[in-house]
């Protein structure tokens, strides 16, 4: 039961970290529960930092009853400047975006985060002085563009201890030994080599200080210019095929330029591909899969769905789920992407073909397909430290512009667009089809996106390894002199401890294999909540590839066109690589072999845990995956403690790990989005007017059918 409390009486200081300045600050303010109109919520303080926007009431100031999975930088009631998206304020029950200067203030504030929390503040009961302070304050440091060296980053970087953890075992592919020992483990440095042509920046700031080229690609070639129409190495596969990427040349060019231009790719294209010996395939990404603004406006209808203000809105959304989840066409480029990345897999193991990605500057969707297609292929990505090395070599060093795509700095929301968060939802389909096949949990996925809005890390925070390093030389507030100091986001400790480091393993992860014939091909599981757009449960005929012929009248109604259009469009997969998916899917999985995700309708769906992990009304209370998990982790506690007593006996050392499980008592206490929401309220789906019902029925006969994909009575949850 939520309480009203009342003003806190005892001084509540907020928790700062080295760097972080308290700018501003707001008592009696009054934060409001996700509700459904009640007004239920607390008194506190609302503090801005050069770091973050805080709400402080008086439970912050106790350690009771802390959750078990605990961002040590992050607290449940903080937000930092980066992970702030809109800020609306609320004059007279009317709602107004809040940007620049103010001339009225606001009695509400509503702050939509890019994690999808939504916090409501009341400002009714605050003095005015403070409310124009506060609310200035947090619209002015989140919302207006700023300078790069005034990122919190170097803030903390100058002023905090350098402790980090010296155990990360993740490639980060900053010298040349580490990509020497990356072509050594793929065996590409048979027809491969890596290149220090570029030390010093010498060639191109957008190029990294080493990468890898073909061995027959000269050192005029790579200058001659700046690094465009090079074919750069990514990963070989175990025939020897490899994937490569090119930043293309300008489309828009004077006519000489453009045949100068097309003799040297011509040229270049013969050095590579030698028929039959060596083949090459070129595609280019910028026709075959969707623009970045398609992406960006495609994601922004998306979050929609899920930043709700209360309960109401939340059930308003229930009844036509399927068709807004739909219209933002979201789900339909994640299934394109994933297509091209089968595409991709079949040219290299199958075709044993050369496949060169082209993009205009080959660090966005060359580097979600190239990173996809080695998750795929190569289980070493399926590890928790080869996933973190494969996001540097080809994200990180790969010069993917994360300041800019992510809009940082609040600069041009042309150049924003969810290129990373694209990658990580692909994974995710992967990780949710072959558990056993990845080291890492849908959890490790979450934090992964939360910490791109965590600006102590420098992981994603720069556009190039050039800028990083041009802007690590700075004076330090410990030793007045000397480069800046940043963390990288794979040290977990920084944000976790060791209890809730155990959340982003899994626990049944399947260790490399001694030759297993009887493994079998996991089962696959109806989907209980309606996370994906409604297609067919059972499995598809192999002789029809990708779709069954067979669908009902519910299916025809929201998938009708799009369907249609799939298979009857020059975009059907030509036979070989439906051969290919079907041959693929008709065989036992090897969780260390190739992994092809399913890409039919219902395959695709919603990464419940990151989308609704905030909404209460979405949760499964003792239900879903964690319940699984729960009884697995307390088998596993009883296992080790057996070891123990085994080990005891036999007058063993016990192993400094065994406590590294985390300890889940009473799963049907849990929420199915733990361990991000904890127990929360039960969500009462209030009575629909008839009105409302009326207007559904006029709407493709929905309410009517008594239909086994949609259940309108909460089977949303």
């Amino acid at each position: 039961e939520i309480r009203i409390k009342e003003p806190i009486e005892k001084e509540v200081n907020p928790h700062l970290l080295p760097g972080e300045l308290l700018l501003c600050e707001a008592s009696t303010v009054y934060k409001y529960m996700q509700e459904d109109g009640s007004n239920r919520g607390t008194y506190g303080k609302l503090v801005c930092t050069n770091f973050k926007i805080s709400f402080l009431d008086d439970d912050s100031a106790s350690d009771d009853n802390e959750p078990q999975f605990k961002n040590k930088i992050v607290g449940e009631n903080d937000i930092t400047l980066q992970c702030v998206d809109q800020i609306y304020g609320v004059y007279d029950e009317k709602k107004k975006l809040l940007t620049g200067q103010l001339r009225k203030y606001p009695e509400k504030l509503i702050i939509y985060c890019k994690d999808l929390r939504v916090f409501n503040f009341c400002l009714r009961y605050t003095k005015e002085e403070e409310v124009k302070r506060i609310v200035s304050g947090i619209v002015h440091h989140s919302q207006t563009p700023k300078l790069l060296k005034r990122l919190f980053l170097f803030s903390y970087a100058s002023a905090a201890p350098n402790n980090t953890d010296g155990r990360n075992q993740t490639v980060m592919f900053e010298t040349l030994e580490d990509w020497r020992d990356e072509l050594e483990r793929t065996k590409g440095n048979v027809k491969y080599k890596a290149v220090t042509t570029n030390e010093g920046y010498s060639v191109s700031e957008k190029l990294p200080l080493y990468f890898v080229v073909p061995l027959c690609i000269s050192e005029e070639s790579i200058l001659k210019y700046e690094g465009r129409g090079i074919p750069i190495w990514c990963w070989s596969c175990h025939n020897g095929a490899a994937l490569l990427k090119m930043s293309a040349f300008p489309k828009e060019q004077d006519d000489s330029t453009s045949q100068m231009q097309k003799a040297f790719l011509d040229g270049i294209y013969k050095t590579i591909s030698k028929p039959p010996y060596e083949l090459l395939k070129l595609d280019d990404l910028s026709s075959s899969l969707p623009s970045l603004q398609d992406i960006q406006t495609a994601y922004t209808r998306f979050k929609q769905l899920f930043l709700i203000d209360n309960s109401t809105d939340f059930w308003a959304t229930d009844v036509k789920w399927f068709s807004l989840l739909e219209s933002t066409n979201w789900l339909e480029i994640i299934r394109r992407v994933l297509k091209k990345a089968i595409e991709v897999a079949e040219c290299l193991e199958i075709q044993h073909t050369n496949v060169l990605l082209i993009e205009e500057s080959a660090t966005d969707l060359c580097c979600v397909i190239s990173s996809l297609v080695q998750v795929m292929m190569d289980s070493y990505s399926r590890t928790k430290s080869g996933f973190q090395s494969l996001i540097q070599k080809e994200w990180v060093i790969g010069g993917h512009r994360f300041l800019d795509r992510c809009n940082h700095l609040h600069k041009s929301e042309k150049e924003e667009a969810p290129v990373f968060l694209l990658l990580l939802n692909c994974v995710w389909q992967l990780v949710q089809q072959y558990p056993p096949a990845f080291e890492f949990t849908e959890t490790y996925l979450t934090v992964l996106s939360d910490s791109l809005y965590v600006p102590i890390f420098s992981t994603f925070f720069f556009n190039s390894q050039h800028q990083r390093d041009t802007n690590k030389s700075g004076e330090s507030l410990k030793t007045q002199s000397g480069p800046f100091r940043f963390l990288t986001v794979w040290d977990w400790a920084v944000q976790f401890d060791p209890k809730a480091q155990a959340f982003l393993n899994n626990p049944l992860y399947a260790e490399k294999p001694k030759p297993d014939k009887s493994q079998r091909k996991t089962a696959r599981f109806k989907h209980q909540r309606q996370l994906s757009l409604p297609l067919t449960q059972a499995k598809p005929s192999t002789k029809r590839g990708f779709f069954r012929e067979e669908t009902d009248h519910l299916i025809k109604n929201i998938l009708g066109k799009r369907i249609g259009k799939f298979i009857n469009s020059s975009d059907e997969p030509p036979n070989s690589l439906r051969e290919f998916y079907d041959s693929w899917h008709s065989k036992p999985v090897d969780y260390h072999g190739l992994l092809l995700p399913r890409i039919d309708g219902p395959e695709i769906k919603v990464w419940a845990q990151r989308y609704l992990r905030w909404i209460p009304e979405a949760q499964l209370h003792g239900g879903g995956t964690i319940a699984t998990a729960a009884k697995i982790l307390d088998l596993m506690e009883e296992v080790q403690s057996l070891q123990v007593k085994m080990d005891e006996e036999h007058s063993q050392a016990v192993s400094g790990d065994l406590h590294s499980v985390p300890m889940l008592r009473n799963s049907a206490r849990l929420s199915s989005l733990f361990p991000f929401a904890l127990l929360q309220r039960q969500s009462v789906k209030p009575a629909l007017p008839t009105s409302t019902w009326k207007d559904l029925e006029d709407e493709d006969d929905l309410v009517k059918r008594d239909d086994e994909f949609v259940d309108l009575s909460g089977d949303m949850l």
